[in-house]
């Protein structure tokens, strides 16, 4: 039985109970705190928490999904892969318990010959929750299975949670016997490579938290509903279909270790060390196939990495097998050609998904063959010095001058029998950051050395009070000058100034720092820069304008309107043009970086080929139809688990705290978690008009646009260069590139037929020139000048 075969009988099963079919979501999560899908019911746990109505009441679907913690396993073992497809059927509120063990005995077990899976009842194990009497009871009910293979078991294998907080409950396993030849008898908690686990049914009816491992967990209540989840592996009853020993021979992942073999020159099952490099191939290959088709792209963090690893995995088995040349093509199409048939997607997107891959393959080639020498060379000093492990120095060398990642270094030092001083590592690439950080605050405002400014923080945090309020009466905490302290500061001099209280904007979140002025009986301060040297410091850099300032002075301070609300509208475009891009180009099109001020925006993102001019003409109409909609932005502040549950953006990988500050652009449109200043209104950016789009290193991009008043003189200049060009070549605006094309094009003709004028002058000069020859004691000689031509 093929594996789109089992993925259909499931879905037409599910579907003639009067469940909902529902395709499968992206493996991109929509919670920040998960880099993928990692099970079926990732999509639904909205309506089982009853954060929303779900649409339906029973569904069912198979879910693409991504697991990488045992990554470095994948191969060594049948039992471990990447990429794997769960089939699941879901009740919200509706059945529960008799009807989700009622449906699985069924479909497991009723004949083939009625769309089912026609499985042995006989080789039918369960297990139960160890308190779970009623799916026991259930299960001797409803399928007649005997006490002894109804087996109890704990926490740690009975009772399911994704990882994070969330639903969770206790769950019921289903196990097939492959018979005595895999292991040995006593069923599941014997032996699990006997009696292989192929079916979950989760009783979704608690709420946890505080999530600290699998069995260590807080649980916060019951849900308001009780939710069916279930999860089938759809490789696992594949390779118990097809009759092969693993879910790497199965149909969908064999023809690519038949290509491996092709290229290789070497015999699946011939060798072991060359097996578990074939098995490598064929999981990582196939991950990375539907990675990409989900529009991830490779990177230096969070999904971006993972793809990028396995990528790079996958091309070192290769070499390992003794393959030196590119082999993606053939890999990635192999494997296209087995996945089509359920995905027919990554047929009409495969020109997208295999430059991407090529592209990272060419990179790593040569990241390969450089780092491996250096690797090599540091094995062979390591081993002859007597020691079983490579020094932390020289796998620092390798990651921060060679661009070798980490990891591998760890696996290939493995190979060579030793271990990697990570400690060391570690410790030098935290030096290097420090040092970074360090010099970014040197350079921006002098803040490398914070003691002084730690010293003032423990006097108090500085309360910002510039959401609301853009004059605020305040105190003068201390006034700095060269890394401390001073009573006083006259008139001329330029100072750091904190304040108790502040309405100025700091620099941070990627926008410019508020400007405005400080004013207080004995003097006025012009702010110049904001900036946090310290967590929940302000420091301002003011110049004294007249009279002077001092420790304990009243003071207003008071931001500068219109700077603000130009830096407002920026932050504001930045989150647009950020949603367009998911728009135009996908979810994976990430933010890695951004910086606006008044009039200008830029935005960094993880993307890894060119973005057309239609698409950036896309993002840009998209950016400025949500400012013409006039949408409203509204601010809220909330916990982080609430704030993932609305779907708010956030970066993978940044530390937030338990509150934090979701903005909403017309509600589902954007919504970030963001500490900036923005508009009341979209409205109210006026007009964004993007001027430039590239790359700016491998795998990155770069968008910039001006804003608002900005926005429209640039577009005005632009508008007077066509005028001006069109009265020049007396044409309308709308004929100017054919206008232009058409001169180009007659301009290389002109210059080619010039060419060959010259050509011809020159060899009539030099005919002539031949006539005139004189002899010379025998030998005939030319005197004389070509003119126009050339050393050709």
């Amino acid at each position: 039985m093929r594996t789109a075969e089992i993925r259909q009988r499931w879905l037409d099963y599910f579907e003639s109970k009067g469940h909902t079919v529902v395709p499968s979501a992206s493996l991109v999560s929509p919670d920040p705190s998960l880099l993928f899908t990692v099970a079926g019911m990732v999509p639904f746990i909205p309506y089982m928490l009853g954060q929303q109505e779900p649409p339906y009441a029973r569904a069912t679907s198979v879910q693409k999904c991504i697991r990488t913690p045992d990554i470095e396993e994948v191969g060594k073992t049948t039992r471990h892969g990447t990429f794997f497809q769960m089939n699941g059927n879901f009740s919200f509120g509706d059945y529960f318990k008799e009807g989700a063990i009622t449906y699985a005995w069924d479909l497991v077990t009723g004949p083939e010959s009625e769309g089912k899976y026609g499985f042995d009842p006989g080789k039918v194990w369960v297990t139960v929750y160890h308190d779970d009497d009623e799916a026991a009871s259930l299960w001797k009910s409803i399928a007649g299975l005997p006490e002894e293979r109804i087996q109890r078991r704990g926490k740690k294998d009975n009772y399911w949670h994704t990882g994070q907080p969330g639903p969770a409950g206790p769950c019921s396993e289903i196990y097939i016997d492959r018979g005595p030849e895999f292991g040995k008898d006593g069923g599941p908690i014997a032996d699990e490579d006997r009696f292989l686990e192929i079916w979950n049914l989760v009783f979704m009816q608690y709420e946890i938290a505080d999530v600290k491992a699998k069995d260590d967990f807080t649980v916060k209540g019951e849900l308001r509903q009780k939710n069916i989840d279930t999860g089938m592996g759809l490789e696992r009853v594949a390779y118990l279909k097809q009759g092969v020993a693993n879910m790497y021979e199965i149909d969908e992942v064999m023809p690519v270790i038949r290509k491996a073999e092709e290229l290789s020159g070497k015999r699946y099952g011939a060798n072991r060390d060359d097996d578990v490099w074939m098995r490598v191939v064929a999981d990582h290959v196939r991950a990375s196939l539907m990675l990409i088709g989900d529009g991830i792209v490779p990177g230096n963090e969070g999904r971006g990495y993972v793809l990028r690893r396995l990528l790079r995995r996958s091309l070192r088995a290769m070499r390992l097998l003794g393959v030196e040349d590119a082999v993606m093509p053939e890999l990635l199409t192999t494997s296209r050609d087995a996945m089509s048939p359920s995905y027919p997607e990554l047929a009409t997107e495969f020109d997208r998904i295999s430059a991407t891959a090529y592209t990272e393959e060419d990179a790593f080639r040569r990241t390969l063959a450089n780092g491996t020498v250096i690797l090599d060379l540091a094995v062979q000093k390591a081993k002859q010095a007597g020691s079983s492990t490579l020094p932390g120095e020289d796998v620092f060398q390798l990651h921060d001058t060679y661009g070798f990642p980490f990891d591998l270094t760890l696996e290939m030092a493995a190979e060579q029998g030793l271990t990697v001083d990570e400690q060391g590592f570690r410790a030098l690439m935290q030096e290097q950051k420090e040092r970074a950080r360090a010099d970014a605050k040197a350079k921006k405002g002098g803040h490398a050395d914070t003691k002084v400014y730690q010293e003032l923080l423990a006097q108090g945090a500085t309360h910002f009070r510039g959401y609301d309020e853009l004059q605020v009466p305040t105190e003068v905490v201390a006034v700095i000058k060269d890394g401390v302290t001073v009573p006083v500061a006259q008139a001329g001099e330029t100072v750091e100034v904190v304040l108790r209280e502040t309405p100025f904007y700091a620099e941070s979140g990627g926008q410019d720092a508020d400007t405005g002025v400080i004013r207080g009986a004995h003097g006025t301060l012009n702010v110049i820069d904001v900036q946090k040297p310290v967590k929940d410091l302000v420091v301002h850099t003011v110049t004294v304008e007249e009279g002077e300032v001092a420790a304990g002075d009243k003071v207003a301070a008071e931001v500068d309107p219109v700077n603000r609300r130009d830096a407002s509208r920026a932050h504001s475009a930045t989150h647009l043009v950020h949603a367009a891009l998911h728009q135009v180009l996908g979810k994976s099109a990430n933010q890695a970086g951004s910086y606006n001020k008044p009039g200008y925006m830029r935005l960094d993102f993880s993307w890894t080929q060119g973005v057309s001019a239609s698409a950036r003409g896309e993002i840009e109409e998209i950016a400025n139809r949500a400012i013409r909609d006039n949408l409203p932005v509204e601010t809220s502040i909330m916990s982080l688990d609430e704030a993932k549950a609305l779907g708010a953006m956030a970066l993978f990988g940044e530390k937030y705290g338990e509150r934090v500050r979701v903005v909403e652009i017309g509600g589902p449109f954007s919504r970030e978690l963001c500490a900036g200043t923005h508009v009341g209104t979209s409205s109210e950016i006026g007009l964004l008009s993007v001027t430039s789009e590239g790359s700016v290193g491998s795998g990155a991009r770069r968008i910039e646009a001006l804003v608002g008043a900005d926005a429209f003189k640039h577009l005005a200049a632009e508008r007077a260069i066509v005028s001006e060009l069109s009265s020049s070549l007396k044409t309308q605006p709308g004929e100017l590139i054919g206008r232009v094309e058409k001169l180009v094009a007659r301009l290389t003709e002109t210059e080619k037929r010039l060419a060959q004028l010259e050509e011809q002058q020159a060899l009539q000069a030099a005919a002539s020139l031949a006539d005139s020859a004189q002899d010379l004691g025998g030998v005939k000689a030319v005197v004389g000048v070509a003119q126009g031509a050339t050393g050709d």
